[in-house]
């Protein structure tokens, strides 16, 4: 009965049929107005005439019944045709005839509102042709009244979202409606709908960026154009989870009990080695003390050879002493350390050379790509000239190489500065710290040195609680990004800073930004405002994705003046700044002053998402915005502002020479090796800690070369900063002198890989190497050539596991940015199955319960770890991790992940404070400690000697707190993320009407 053609839209029944189907127009007498309407008139303009006029609620129940048939039934065609015949007029001028009665009657408001939704959504002028019936504020109005009634409500909203659809004008209705309502109690409900509705009005952004991609590339052996497939590198990291992301807390995520491991054959079953055995043997040299003759402890020679254990002891002593004398002397003791690089493994490299089949890259061949610098320019402050102050910058020379009698200049002033200012900080020595810095190669070739990492770091004297969050602040930030956006005419929108173009100078009275130097991450810098900056993050080298750590220099500062960042391109869709976290801040002046501390700061922190969207479309095309306020305490200071204390790579290779220094040579066995090259030509250091043999009889050498290995490794996420301060922790209690690190070294021989993704580290990335890859998605099979750290670990493992000598425990220390305290992902097979609801019988199934062990005595020793956040899963989105691989194909039962946080604590003696450097190498102590239950000796372990200096005072296991909740925001901001659909949108609504 309905015709549906390209220019009308007409009943083809006739009038008599049109009223059997709508009572409505059988009664003449109730269609007056009727008789005004022509012969010619189509069908739907006399619904939309009767819809207009008609006075009775029975009338208009029935027209708009036929309406939404006659919609329902056809294609968009007959949505446009009713909205150019004047549809979304008749709608509106019937809701706000319906809705100004002193009791309006939603037995018609709810499907009037119902259908102005449907036909509203395809009708782009339809918030201006709202605003004008007055039907905005009425609907607003009903929204107010009607809170408590669900049904009533969402049918609201539904129009109220479509309203939105006409942009700045609602934008700038609605900000001053929701102003009025902060003003009224009973309104305030109102409020957070109204904002979510301007953000989605907030029309979608592109960043200030000439591309997605990183300001950093890097050419790739074996690549034909010699860049990574970023496409396919988007792909996969967009399928891959996180490994420091809890699975709970992704709203995005596959169901989390779908992604447990089921298939007990994979469970169980060893794959085969992904490499011949006749490459194995290659690996022996990274295990000395085999094959170490142990000379030294002849007695009849003891005091000749003391002295000189082994030649790298010798010339590393030799570089540390002249390092105190004048610049002459320590510039031959670099050329000294150019030569003791090259002797360190001198066996070793001629092995890598000859295994041809398993060489891991040609650092020689990327060397063009590296444009290193034969000196470092520290950018030590105050001292430049007399009139400068700390931290000018003469940024037009960054990239020039020094004469001579600039570098003695800057020589004299290390010397001054450090004779008049230096700290003294344990295990870091400053100039030590520039030699190493030179032989660094970075992609753009850092010649700057950044102050805090030159100078060191010591904790700050107390604890550093987490502020109380301010109430509405994030209400607060978004009305201010509104208001920015209505009035555009008010902002400065200047770049001040780009990584990309050293020719953009900041004006006279804004911030000064600087992040080209080792770990540094900001691309690119905006002023908005007098006294606020937008700061966009620099993606992972050869990708365009995981912005999420940053570390830059910011200076030309006022005194008590709060300025606010806002770090633009964040990725995580949730953080720990949400609950308490702040960043870090290092001063220039404080240090010189006596007091060199990262310290936490800021104020008014939130973290919430925004309307910026790629340069160019991305499957992941959301960010979020990290806000927060900081009051600099001096005025022309030079300031430091990082995600999380910064680790270099430069201060673990100052790490591991002084602190080879300071172990007693007669009792420590510590002998630091390279493992292979990185990508980039940077070393990756391997270190064997074990106690020497009391003497060399047999019986003692026989218990050293069968001491049970463990191997830890860390830092294979470069964002990942916590991981590497508790493996310092670590380092540092095994080369002590306490009873219970003594005990351990006559107990075990450590394995330690400190830092496996040095060029990530290096080159300021927060997730990949330069492959633009996850390394710990890639230990299923590793590419020797593109991911040689991985490779070649996991070659060192099953050489380990060759020669009988499989690791008692394996961990790789991570960070976890969205939970409190300290934990441990370890692999179950029974708890996998139980947990995924599994069929399969585990009765019958054998498995070790000592994968718990180290768990429950952390939880007893360590106050900032929790039981409570452990689990033993095996998931399908692990399976290519370091944890999943090691446990399932090198044997290792006792094979963890350790996650530190970025923030602090929710229980314990710590609960509320956040965690500093302090705490974290504490962390990476106490997990040694743990350790000794795992001597088989049980005296040992429980003799008087070592219980007194093992603290069993932390109750955690009595303490239990939920995870934190998801953000607030669960809806999208704009219509362009996550657009919704015209049929959406329908099925939503009739859903709703069908509940």
């Amino acid at each position: 009965m309905i015709g549906y053609g390209r220019n009308n839209f007409t009943w083809n029944g006739s009038l008599r049929e049109l009223g059997g189907s709508c009572p409505v127009f059988c009664a003449e007498r109730r269609r007056t107005s009727m008789t005004a309407i022509t012969s010619s008139c189509s069908g739907l303009e006399v619904l939309l005439s009767t819809l207009q006029n008609a006075g009775d609620v029975e009338s208009t129940l029935n027209v708009l019944k036929v309406l939404d048939e006659l919609l329902s039934a056809g294609t968009d065609r007959r949505f446009h045709y009713m909205i150019s015949k004047g549809g979304s007029e008749a709608l509106l001028t019937a809701l706000v005839k319906f809705g100004r009665s002193f009791s309006p009657n939603y037995t018609v408001l709810l499907p009037l509102l119902q259908l102005l939704a449907k036909v509203g959504y395809r009708d782009c002028r339809i918030g201006m042709k709202a605003e004008e019936a007055g039907a905005v504020l009425l609907t607003l109005n009903l929204l107010r009244h009607n809170v408590k009634d669900d049904m009533r409500a969402a049918a609201c909203l539904w129009a109220i979202q479509v309203f939105s659809s006409s942009g700045q004008p609602f934008m700038l209705f609605l900000l001053c409606w929701a102003q009025t309502c902060l003003l009224s109690k009973c309104l305030e409900s109102l409020v957070e709908p109204s904002m979510q509705l301007m953000r989605k009005c907030l029309p979608r952004t592109p960043l200030p960026l000439p591309s997605d991609l990183s300001a950093y590339t890097f050419p790739l052996p074996g690549k034909s154009n010699g860049m990574a497939d970023v496409d396919a590198a988007l792909d996969e990291s967009g399928k891959d989870s996180d490994e420091d992301d809890e699975n709970n807390q992704n709203t995005d995520s596959r169901d989390y009990d779908e992604d447990l491991e089921t298939d007990l054959n994979k469970l169980l079953s060893r794959p085969d080695p992904d490499r011949p055995k006749y490459l194995l043997p290659y690996y022996s040299f990274l295990c000395p003390e085999l094959s170490h003759d142990f000379q030294e402890l002849d007695l009849s020679s003891e005091s000749e050879e003391s002295s000189s254990s082994s030649s790298l002891l010798y010339e590393e002593d030799m570089l540390l002493h002249s390092l105190l004398s004048s610049r002459s002397r320590r510039r031959s003791s670099n050329s000294s350390t150019s030569s003791l690089s090259s002797h360190t493994d001198t066996a070793a490299s001629r092995t890598y050379t000859d295994t041809s089949q398993i060489e891991a890259c040609d650092v020689d061949s990327q060397s063009s790509a590296l444009s290193t610098s034969p000196s470092i320019r520290t950018m030590v402050r105050a001292a430049t000239d007399k009139d400068g102050s700390p931290g000018q910058r003469k940024h037009g020379q960054d990239d020039e190489v020094e004469g001579p009698e600039e570098e003695s200049h800057y020589s004299t002033t290390i010397d001054r500065l450090l004779e008049k200012h230096g700290p003294r900080i344990l295990h870091h020595e400053p100039k030590l710290y520039c030699s190493t810095a030179t032989k660094t190669k970075s992609i753009p070739g850092f010649n700057v040195l950044a102050f805090p990492d030159f100078w060191g770091h010591l904790p700050p004297p107390g604890c550093e609680p987490m502020p109380p969050r301010k109430a509405n602040i994030q209400r607060q930030k978004v009305f201010q990004d509104i208001q920015r956006f209505l009035n555009l005419a008010d902002l400065i929108n200047e770049v001040v800073f780009d990584l990309e173009d050293s020719s953009v100078e900041s004006r006279c009275d804004s911030l000064k930004f600087f992040s080209k130097f080792e770990c540094g991450n900001l691309r690119k810098a905006v002023q908005v405002r007098r006294y606020e900056y937008d700061l966009i993050l620099n993606a992972d080298a050869n990708c365009s994705q995981h912005t999420q750590w940053f570390y830059f220099e910011v200076s030309n500062m006022v005194a008590d003046t709060p300025y606010r960042f806002n770090v633009i391109n964040c990725e995580k869709s949730n953080s720990q700044f949400n609950y308490g976290m702040q960043p870090v801040l290092y001063s220039v002046k404080e240090a010189l002053e006596g007091r060199p501390h990262w310290v936490r700061a800021g104020t008014e922190i939130c973290y919430f998402r925004n309307h910026f969207c790629p340069v160019r479309g991305r499957q992941r095309a959301t960010f979020y915005t990290l806000t927060f306020t900081v009051s600099f305490k001096h005025t022309e200071d030079v300031c430091y502002l990082a995600y999380h204390y910064p680790y270099t790579y430069s201060a673990l290779q100052v790490h591991l020479k002084v602190l080879q220094q300071s172990v007693d040579p007669a009792t420590t066995y510590f002998r630091q090796q390279n493992l292979c090259g990185s990508l980039a030509g940077n070393m990756c250091p391997v270190v064997t800690i074990t106690a020497y043999p009391a003497k060399k009889a047999w019986k003692d050498m026989h218990q050293l070369r069968n001491r049970p290995c463990i191997l830890l490794t860390g830092r294979v996420h470069p964002g990942e900063s916590n991981a590497s301060w508790v493996m310092k922790g670590t380092l540092e209690f095994l080369c002590s002198n306490d009873p219970v690190a003594q005990s351990l070294r006559e107990a075990f021989i450590f394995k330690i890989i400190p830092m496996l993704n040095p060029d990530g580290v290096i080159n300021g990335m927060n997730r990949c190497d330069l492959n633009g890859k996850d390394l710990n998605r890639q230990w299923c099979k590793p590419d020797p050539i593109l991911s040689p750290t991985i490779y070649h670990t996991k070659g060192f493992l099953y050489y380990l596991n060759s020669i009988g000598r499989t690791p008692l425990i394996f961990c790789d220390y991570h960070g976890h940015s969205r939970k409190k305290n300290v934990f441990l992902y370890g692999c179950s097979v029974k708890e996998t199955l139980w947990q995924s609801g599994s069929t399969v019988d585990t009765v019958g199934l054998k498995e070790d319960p000592g994968y718990r062990t180290l768990a429950k005595i952390l939880d007893r020793i360590a106050p900032s770890f929790s039981i409570n956040s452990c689990n033993y899963l095996v998931e399908k989105s692990r399976s290519a991790t370091a944890r999943v691989v090691v446990w399932r194909e090198i044997g290792v039962l006792r094979s963890y992940t350790m996650e530190s946080t970025y923030n602090g604590c929710d229980q314990g003696i710590y609960k509320g404070l956040q965690t500093g450097t302090r705490e974290m190498q504490e962390m990476g102590a106490k997990f040694c400690h743990s350790l000794l239950s795992l001597i088989k000796d049980t005296k040992a372990v429980y003799s008087t000697r070592l219980i007194k200096h093992v603290e069993f005072d932390h109750a955690s296991h009595n303490c239990f707190e939920d995870d934190e909740p998801p953000c607030v925001e669960e809806i999208e901001y704009s219509t362009n993320c996550c657009a919704l659909k015209d049929t959406d949108l329908d099925s939503e609504v009739d859903t709703a009407i069908a509940d």
